[in-house]
């Protein structure tokens, strides 16, 4: 049976790591909140690409971006999830996603290209044999997202030269509440017909529709890029806060269990120190009885 002492130590070591995880699973808080203020901005920035957009379809109509017709033989995969651990199922949910996906298009391995973003997802796709072209690591904040996009366009716009890759499919996982998320897949390139269709078919919000001196090419070119930029930008944020959600959830198990623990270990520490008090009192007892006897005699 273990001493008063012994278990003193393990009852500090068991709130020093219950301290840990309250701090961990507030900084998971902290992080989810900033990355929704985040993802809130990006919506008003989003709009005014969207209507800038609809600007230069006004001026040069449908035979802006021209339609696909041949089939679609190449694909470039961006799969995002996470460096670090405590995160529960995040990285076996997406990956197994974006492998029904992969799986489902019939495109064969020498046409596809995997993009990861984190080190553990990196090795679960490994695991089930998707061969990887390259990972990069995940933005461990906000400041880093941005980084991150250039650094994906950049390896986007390769694929697209180098390797005629012009279908560019994004899996991540959207933030959906405090503690939970949801895989998803953004359709990233070739840019949605039907979308550029829509933006062209909606009423200018004001009678004055407002004009531009460049050329009408390389403004959609540059609106295109933003739109890009904007859609893997939510996308990592969505991520990064997904990943925190999963932590978050894994830190309130964590907590209950610890403090369990801790519960058990005050427990066990008051009936250890009561039997150690009635065994003084006894062996005084005894003392007492001992001298009684021979004072007696």
């Amino acid at each position: 049976m273990e001493t008063v002492e012994s278990l003193k130590r393990r009852i500090h070591t068991a709130e020093d790591l219950h301290s840990l995880v309250r701090t961990m699973k507030a900084l998971a808080a902290v992080n989810i909140r900033q990355l929704e203020h985040a993802v809130e901005s990006l919506a008003d920035y989003r709009r005014t690409i969207e209507m800038g957009l609809r600007v230069v379809l006004r001026h040069r109509g449908r035979s802006t971006v021209s339609a696909r017709t041949s089939p679609q033989r190449t694909l470039g995969a961006i799969v995002l999830g996470s460096d670090q651990g405590m995160c529960g199922q995040l990285n076996d949910q997406i990956v197994a996603f974006a492998q029904d996906y992969i799986r489902n298009t019939s495109i064969p391995e020498e046409g596809r290209a995997v993009l990861a973003v984190g080190g553990r997802v990196a090795s679960r796709l490994q695991d089930v044999s998707e061969e990887l072209e390259t990972t990069l690591p995940v933005a461990g904040s906000t400041s880093g997202i941005t980084p991150l996009v250039h650094d994906i366009l950049l390896r986007v716009e390769r694929w697209h030269t180098e390797s005629n890759i012009d279908r560019i499919v994004v899996f991540f996982c959207e933030h959906a509440s405090r503690a939970t998320y949801r895989p998803r897949r953004l359709d990233l390139l070739p840019i949605d017909r039907r979308w550029l269709d829509t933006l062209h078919q909606q009423k200018w919000p004001t009678r004055v529709l407002p004009t531009f001196t460049m050329d009408a090419d390389r403004l959609f070119s540059a609106l295109v890029r933003q739109y890009l930029f904007v859609s893997l930008y939510r996308a990592c944020a969505e991520s990064l806060a997904s990943e925190n959600a999963s932590r978050l959830a894994a830190m309130r198990g964590a907590e209950r269990s610890i403090g369990d623990r801790i519960g058990e270990l005050t427990r066990l520490f008051h009936q250890q120190r009561q039997l150690s008090i009635t065994e003084e009192l006894l062996d005084i007892a005894s003392g007492f009885e001992a001298l009684s006897d021979v004072s007696g005699a």
